[in-house]
C-alpha cells in the first residue's frame, strides 16, 4: 500500500512540476526533431533528460518508475515501453525544440511513419554495446524516404561492454553512411568520467548533472591532446572531400590543424543537411552524461523549418498545415496535431481540408507538453500545435485558408514541375499516408449486445487515430474483424477499449493475414447486355490475369499493339476508373481463403461501352470476369515471413536454434555482440504466435527478440492444409 501511495505522490509531483512558458522565437531558431531507435536504446530516458536540462521539468522521471513525461498512457507506464508518439515543446540556448518521442516496437510503426512526415531532422539513439539493431534499420529506411538530416547519439557509454569502434563499424556496414565521430569517451578504471569534444578540443565533465568544459592543452594533457588532434584532423580531412569551402580553406592555410572550429562546424552543418555525412555524439542519458552536448549538436547541425519547406512555398501568403496525429480526449474532444509549413493558424479560423475537400472551423489551439496542453491564440509558421473542432480532417491531410488557395498552390507547383493539369495525378504535396498491411486478424465482440454501439464508436475513433488498425465487418458471419501489426498492437487496442471507453470486449483467436497468388495466366472476354429499367446496359471487355514474381506497384497494364492502344486511348476517364475499381474489388478476396490476391497484374486488351451504360455495371462486370478467371486457374497460398532477430547469452544459443528449426526458420546469420549472440533468421509468422513467452522460458528470461515483415512466400502443401483448416475451421 505504501509503495502505491508513494508512486501516486511521485506522479502527482511530476505532473505539477513543469515550467511551461511560450516564447516567440524566430523560425530560424526552431528545430522540429524526432527521437528514433530500437527498443530499449534509451529514447524516452534521453528525452526526459532534455526536458530537465531545458528547465521544463524540475525533476527527472524514469521509465522503470513509470513517471516520465512523454510515456503518459497507462499502458506505457505499466509496460515500460513507448506506444504512442508524444510531442513536447521546450527551449535550449534561445532555440525552440518541438520534439517527438517515437515508439521502438514494430507493432507501432505507424506512429513513427506519421511523425517522420512532419519532421525537419532526427536523432537516432544507439545502444553503444549493441550498435545498429533490427528496428534501427527499419526506422532508418523510413527516415530515408523523407530525406531527413540525422544525428546519431551513442547511448549507454557507461556500460562496461560499450564499444565505440564496433558501433562505428556497424553504422558503416548496416546503414551505408559516413559517420563522423565528434567526441571521444574519457574512462578511468572502466568508468565513464566525461567526454572529449574533438572539434573544440575541450574535456566535458558532468558533475552533479552540470556541464563543465576544460580546455585541453598539449602541456597538461599530452596523451589526450595528441589523440584528439588526430581525430580532429581525420574529421576535417574527411569533411573536405565533400565540402568545397572547407577544402579551399585547407589549401589557403596549408594545414589541416589550423582550421578554425567555426569553419568545421559550418561545413559539418552543410553536409549534414545535404545528408552526405552523419555527426556522431555520445554519452549516457541514464547517468546524465552528454545530453547537453547532444542538444548543442541539434542546434548546430540540424535544419530549421525554413530550409525544408520547398513544396509548400507555393501557398505564398496562405496557410498550409499538415495533420500528422489524431487523438480523442474526453474533456476536449478530437485533438488534431498539425505542423505549420506556411502562414499562421488562428483560434476560431475557418480552414479547408484539401484531401477531404471540406471546410472546417478551428476551435481552440494548444501547444503540446506531452499529455498536458497550453492554450494559445495562434500558431506560427514552422511550429507544431494542437487543434480542436476538426470533424473531417484525417491523418496526412493538408489544411489551407480555402479550396481556391489550395488550387492556386497546386497550379503553381504544376507549372514549376512543367506538368499539365490533365497529366496523371500524383502526390504533389506528400499527402498520401503509407499505411502498412496488417499481419494479424481477429474478431471482436462486446460481452453484451447493449455495448455494440459504444464498441462501434470506440473502434471508429481508434481507427481514425491509428490507420494501421483495420476495422472491417464480415457480412457472412456478422462479425467485426480487427487487423493489426502484431499481438501487442491488438492487445493494447483491447486494453484501451476497456480503460478509455469502458467497454468490455472479447477478442477471437488470432488469425494470420495470408495472401493468395495466381498459378497461371488466363485471358477471357465478357460481353454484357441487359435492359435495366428503360436503359440499355451494354459493354464488352477483354482482360488477362498474369502472375508476377513479387508484388507490383501498377496492377493494371495495357496491351501495347497498335490496335489495342488505339482502342484504350479512346476510353473515357470515368470508364477507366470503373474498370480500376472492378479490378481492386476482384483482387480483395481469393477463392481459397477469401484472402487478398497478390503478385498479379491485369492486362486490358479491349473495351467497348454502349451509350448510357452505368459505371457501377462496368465495375461489377469487371469484378465478375476477373474472379471467374482466378477460380479457373486456381491460386497458391502465401504466408507472411518475418525477419526475426534473437539476442541471447551464449549458454542458451543451442536451445534457441533447436527451437527455431522446429518453426521452419531459415538461419541467415549468427554473430557476436559483446557478451551475447545474435541470431538472424527468416521465420513464418504462423510459427511465432506466443513466441515471447516461449523465448522467456527457454532462456530463463535473458533473451530478447524483435521482428518485422520481410515478405510473403509460398507454403508447402501440408502447411497449406493447416492454414485452410485454421481459417475456415474445417
Amino acid at each position: 500500500m505504501r509503495v502505491v501511495v508513494n508512486k501516486i505522490l511521485h506522479y502527482s509531483l511530476r505532473k505539477f512540476s513543469t515550467n511551461k512558458m511560450i516564447k516567440d522565437v524566430d523560425i530560424q531558431k526552431i528545430r522540429n526533431i524526432g527521437i528514433l531507435a530500437h527498443i530499449d536504446a534509451g529514447k524516452t530516458t534521453t528525452t526526459e533528460r532534455m526536458l530537465y536540462y531545458s528547465g521544463l521539468i524540475s525533476q527527472m522521471g524514469e521509465v522503470h518508475h513509470g513517471n516520465t513525461v512523454t510515456d503518459y498512457m497507462a499502458q506505457e507506464r505499466e509496460r515500460g515501453i513507448t506506444i504512442t508518439s508524444a510531442a513536447v515543446t521546450f527551449y535550449w540556448r534561445n532555440h525552440q525544440f518541438n520534439l517527438i518521442d517515437t515508439p521502438g516496437h514494430i507493432d507501432f510503426t505507424m506512429e513513427v511513419e506519421q511523425s517522420l512526415n512532419v519532421l525537419d531532422g532526427a536523432v537516432f539513439i544507439l545502444d553503444s554495446s549493441a550498435g545498429v539493431e533490427a528496428q534501427t534499420l527499419t526506422v532508418w529506411s523510413q527516415s530515408d524516404r523523407y530525406k531527413l538530416p540525422r544525428i546519431i547519439f551513442l547511448n549507454k557509454m557507461d556500460r562496461v561492454d560499450a564499444n565505440v569502434n564496433m558501433c562505428l563499424e556497424s553504422i558503416k556496414q548496416k546503414l551505408a553512411i559516413i559517420p563522423l565521430c565528434l567526441q571521444k569517451p574519457v574512462k578511468e578504471a572502466g568508468k565513464l568520467q566525461g567526454l572529449i569534444d574533438v572539434l573544440t578540443m575541450e574535456k566535458l565533465s558532468f558533475t552533479n548533472s552540470k556541464l563543465e568544459k576544460i580546455p585541453l592543452t598539449e602541456t597538461e594533457h599530452p596523451k589526450l591532446w595528441n589523440e584528439s588532434m588526430k581525430l580532429r584532423s581525420d574529421i576535417v580531412d574527411r569533411l573536405s572531400e565533400y565540402n568545397e569551402i572547407l577544402a579551399e580553406k585547407i589549401i589557403a592555410e596549408d594545414s589541416i590543424d589550423n582550421i578554425k572550429t567555426t569553419d568545421i562546424v559550418n561545413a559539418l552543418k552543410q553536409e549534414t543537411q545535404k545528408q552526405t555525412v552523419v555527426p556522431i555524439v555520445m554519452g549516457s542519458a541514464y547517468k546524465n552524461i552528454g545530453v547537453q552536448s547532444l542538444m548543442d549538436s541539434i542546434v548546430l547541425y540540424l535544419p530549421s523549418p525554413d530550409i525544408r519547406k520547398e513544396l509548400y512555398k507555393y501557398f505564398e501568403d496562405n496557410l498550409c498545415a499538415k495533420a500528422f496525429k489524431i487523438i480523442h480526449s474526453k474533456q476536449r474532444g478530437t485533438l488534431v496535431f498539425v505542423r505549420l509549413y506556411n502562414g499562421t493558424l488562428n483560434k476560431g479560423q475557418k480552414v479547408n481540408s484539401i484531401t477531404q475537400n471540406k471546410n472546417e472551423q478551428v476551435g481552440r489551439l494548444y501547444t503540446a507538453f506531452a499529455d498536458d496542453l497550453h492554450e494559445v491564440d495562434s500558431i506560427k509558421n514552422g511550429n507544431i500545435g494542437v487543434v480542436t473542432g476538426l470533424k473531417y480532417t484525417k491523418l496526412g491531410d493538408l489544411l489551407s485558408n480555402s479550396a481556391s488557395a489550395a488550387q492556386k498552390a497546386r497550379e503553381r507547383l504544376l507549372k514549376a514541375k512543367h506538368l499539365k493539369p490533365e497529366d496523371p495525378e500524383e502526390d504533389l504535396f506528400g499527402i498520401q499516408v503509407k499505411i502498412p498491411e496488417p499481419v494479424f486478424f481477429c474478431s471482436i465482440e462486446p460481452q453484451s449486445s447493449a455495448y455494440q454501439t459504444p464498441l462501434d464508436n470506440a473502434l471508429m475513433e481508434l481507427e481514425r487515430e491509428d490507420p494501421s488498425l483495420s476495422v472491417t465487418h464480415n457480412h457472412e458471419t456478422g462479425q467485426t474483424v480487427l487487423g493489426g501489426m502484431g499481438e501487442l498492437h491488438l492487445e493494447i487496442i483491447k486494453d484501451r477499449i476497456l480503460r478509455d471507453y469502458k467497454v468490455e470486449a472479447d477478442l477471437g483467436e488470432l488469425q494470420i493475414n495470408y495472401r493468395e497468388a495466381l498459378i497461371a495466366k488466363a485471358t477471357d472476354t465478357l460481353e454484357f447486355s441487359s435492359k435495366i429499367g428503360s436503359a440499355d446496359q451494354k459493354f464488352t471487355i477483354t482482360l488477362s490475369v498474369i502472375p508476377t514474381i513479387e508484388e507490383v506497384k501498377e496492377t493494371l497494364i495495357f496491351e501495347k499493339t497498335t490496335e489495342a492502344a488505339k482502342n484504350i486511348a479512346a476510353i473515357y476517364y470515368k470508364h477507366m476508373l470503373a474498370i480500376k475499381n472492378g479490378i481492386q474489388v476482384a483482387l480483395e478476396h481469393g477463392p481459397r481463403l477469401s484472402s487478398k490476391v497478390s503478385n498479379v497484374q491485369v492486362m486490358l486488351h479491349f473495351f467497348w461501352v454502349g451509350k448510357g451504360t452505368s459505371q457501377t455495371i462496368i465495375t461489377a462486370g469487371t469484378t465478375q470476369l476477373i474472379q471467374k478467371m482466378i477460380r479457373e486457374v486456381g491460386t497458391d497460398i502465401l504466408e507472411p515471413v518475418m525477419s526475426l532477430e534473437v539476442v541471447t547469452p551464449d549458454e542458451y544459443l543451442s536451445a534457441i536454434l533447436a527451437d527455431l528449426s522446429r518453426r521452419r526458420a531459415i538461419i541467415e546469420d549468427i554473430s557476436i555482440r559483446a557478451n551475447t549472440k545474435v541470431v538472424c533468421s527468416q521465420t513464418p509468422l504462423s510459427e511465432l504466435l506466443g513466441y515471447s513467452t516461449i523465448l522467456r522460458t527457454i532462456s530463463s528470461g535473458t533473451a530478447t527478440f524483435s521482428m518485422e515483415l520481410l515478405k510473403y512466400k509460398g507454403m508447402p502443401p501440408l502447411e497449406e492444409e493447416k492454414a485452410i483448416k485454421n481459417v475456415r475451421g474445417f
